[in-house]
C-alpha cells in the first residue's frame, strides 16, 4: 500500500493569525510577518504529527492509494478519515496500461473511524496481476481552520507552539508528543486490529 497526497495544504488555509494571537507575539511593529515563514512550518509540521497519530486530515485535500491487492473482497479500507468523496477507481496493467472502473460498481462507505470503498456488485474488481488498483479520493474536515473540531485544533496550536518554543533548543525529547496534545486527540485515535481482514 502506498498513500501520496496530491494536494498540500494551502497557505491562505492555515490560521496563521490565530496562531500568532495563540503564542501572544507583539503585533504594531514594523516587522509584524517576518516570522510567518517560520510559523507556518510549525503549523505545517504540528498538523502533519497530528494527523499521523489520529489517521484524521484536518484540511480537506486530494490523495492517491496504490495497492497490489484488495484487503477483502467486498470492501477496501481508506487508511484515513474523514473521506468526503472517491474521484475515481483505476486498475493499472503490468504493463501500465489504464482502465478506469465504472464508478457504478462500487461505492463510499463513509465512517470517521473506517471509511471503506465498498462493492455495489457484491465484488470488488479483480485487480491485474502483477498491476495495481489507484484510488483517487478527498479526505478532511472541511477547505477552512473552523471546520476542524476544536479539539484537534487546540491539540495543533499546543503542538506547534511547542516548536516554536524549543526552535533553538537541542533538547532530547523534542520530538515526544505532550501530554496535553495527546489528551486532546485521544478520542479521535483510530484502534487498529492486526492479523484481521476487513
Amino acid at each position: 500500500m502506498m498513500l501520496k497526497e496530491i494536494t498540500a495544504i494551502a497557505s491562505e488555509a492555515l490560521p496563521l493569525a490565530e496562531f500568532r494571537d495563540h503564542l501572544r507575539l507583539g503585533t504594531g511593529f514594523a516587522d509584524v510577518g517576518a516570522e510567518d515563514v517560520a510559523l507556518e512550518a510549525y503549523l505545517r509540521a504540528a498538523i502533519a504529527a497530528i494527523e499521523g497519530r489520529t489517521s484524521k486530515v484536518l484540511l480537506s485535500r486530494d490523495f492517491l492509494l496504490a495497492l497490489d491487492d484488495w484487503r477483502g473482497d467486498a470492501a477496501q479500507p481508506l487508511p484515513v478519515s474523514p473521506v468526503s468523496i472517491v474521484g475515481g477507481v483505476t486498475m493499472i496493467a503490468r504493463d501500465e496500461t489504464r482502465d478506469v472502473v465504472d464508478p457504478s460498481r462500487y461505492q463510499l462507505v463513509r465512517d470517521m473511524a473506517r471509511p471503506r470503498l465498498a462493492s455495489a456488485t457484491g465484488l470488488l474488481p479483480g485487480i491485474p496481476v502483477g498491476g495495481r488498483v489507484e484510488i483517487a479520493f478527498t479526505a478532511g474536515f472541511g477547505a477552512s481552520w473552523s471546520e476542524v473540531p476544536v479539539d484537534l485544533a487546540q491539540a495543533v496550536f499546543l503542538l506547534a507552539a511547542q516548536y516554536f518554543e524549543q526552535r533553538h533548543d537541542n533538547v532530547g525529547d523534542a520530538g515526544a508528543m505532550p501530554f496535553g496534545v495527546m489528551a486532546l486527540i485521544e478520542r479521535w485515535r483510530t484502534v487498529r486490529v492486526i492479523g484481521g481482514r476487513s
